[in-house]
């Protein structure tokens, strides 16, 4: 499928030819929830902790006798049953992260930029150049419409561009290899340069 490429300017810059195995693909919505799932999985932190009867600040004395007080038996107050005592099978930092095939995740980010193009979403720009003013930069997003754009330059983000973006809300900035189904599908808007598309090609292919 062809593109048209504009400038940052919004003047027009040719046509890029893109890959239909990559940009051309059907919405799979089962695909995109996997990969997204896996995504934020293994982003959780899982360093939620609660006290087990062990580790809490209590007398390990027996409260009372064991017969003879018409009470139930007990031991100590660290006990899950009394009030700060410890909890039972509580939470305990460990990873949330799961298994996803490569194959399942590649074809994940293939969708997300599928749907993108299909959605009317992709934008393809000549590069991603500024001179690292952000009311310039902020000026020129404005003119185009994008309100919560992502843009993938390719192996590496133009050092002034990314300067000026910082500041500018709504506007994230990756190299083609930090490109993800969650960030992509997030956004309003994708932003890919001439070079993130030629990188995110070589990549998937």
């Amino acid at each position: 499928m062809k593109l048209d490429v504009i400038k940052l300017d919004g003047g027009a810059a040719g046509e890029v030819e893109l890959t239909d195995e990559i940009f051309d693909l059907e919405p799979r919505a089962d695909i995109l929830h996997r990969v997204v799932r896996w995504q934020r999985n293994k982003a959780q932190a899982g360093t939620h902790k609660a006290k087990t009867r062990s580790e809490t600040s209590y007398s390990t004395k027996k409260i009372y006798r064991q017969k003879g007080t018409g009470g139930a038996r007990h031991g100590d107050r660290n006990a899950p049953i009394f009030r700060k005592g410890g909890i039972y099978k509580g939470p305990v930092p460990r990873s949330h992260a799961h298994e996803l095939p490569k194959k399942v995740r590649q074809l994940g980010l293939k969708l997300a930029l599928s749907a993108k193009a299909k959605a009317g979403n992709l934008v393809v720009i000549d590069n991603a150049d500024a001179d690292g003013k952000t009311k310039t930069l902020a000026n020129q997003v404005k003119a185009l419409g994008w309100k919560r754009a992502l843009v993938i330059d390719g192996a590496e983000v133009n050092e002034n561009f990314a300067r000026a973006a910082a500041n500018i809300d709504g506007l994230d900035v990756l190299p083609s290899v930090g490109a993800n189904v969650y960030d992509i599908l997030k956004r309003d808007t994708l932003v890919l340069t001439k070079a993130g598309v030629e990188a995110l090609e070589a990549r998937l292919k």
